[in-house]
């Protein structure tokens, strides 16, 4: 009888963690809307244009004094490392302040940084309002202009994005520890 009952408990144990496992998969499962914005180059890039890509996002502005320096430099290093592997992906930098960031001012930035524009692009030709509604929907995050400084408060995550537009991973965009998973959920992503 006790072995019946432990049994019992073994299996629904198991159940439960493959159940849990599934959920881990995709906890996000949030679909990116619809845009058409421009890129560093003033030419436009939809979300139809990365249809069937597998992309990676981020959130950045280009006199930004405290995270965004990191998060592009960790931005340019995935994009190096991505080539090492032979892994194609997309990179998208959305800025955060369109009334400052034009084309030539994103382009001017990355630059620092050695970007490769061939599979990476930074976006503005939105407002403020509309970059604000569209980070809240797509990537469940919130940006807000600093009342007290020139500065854009905004998440530092990297989102990992799959061929139909849906967001399926986050990582912290701020530390050089996350590549490996980046570029190990990349190559799974392209299998599928």
């Amino acid at each position: 009888m006790k072995r019946i009952l432990l049994l019992s408990i073994l299996c629904l144990m198991t159940v439960v963690v493959a159940a849990c496992g599934k959920d881990k998969q995709n906890p996000y499962n949030i679909q990116v809307q619809p845009f058409a914005y421009v890129n560093q180059d003033g030419q436009p890039l939809s979300l139809d244009d990365l249809k069937n890509k597998v992309w990676v996002a981020d959130f950045i502005f280009t006199y930004c004094t405290t995270v965004c320096p990191t998060m592009t430099m960790n931005m340019a290093n995935l994009q190096k490392k991505l080539k090492e592997a032979g892994v194609e992906a997309e990179l998208v930098s959305f800025s955060v302040d369109p009334e400052r960031d034009d084309p030539a001012a994103l382009k001017s930035y990355l630059t620092k940084f050695d970007a490769d524009f061939t599979n990476w692009h930074a976006l503005t030709g939105y407002t403020f309002e509309e970059i604000k509604t569209f980070v809240l929907k797509s990537f469940k995050s919130t940006i807000n202009k600093d009342t007290a400084t020139d500065q854009v408060i905004h998440g530092t995550a990297f989102y990992l994005v799959d061929q139909s537009g849906t967001v399926v991973a986050k990582y912290d965009g701020m530390t050089d520890s996350t590549y490996d998973d980046i570029i190990n959920d990349i190559k799974i992503l392209a299998k599928q």
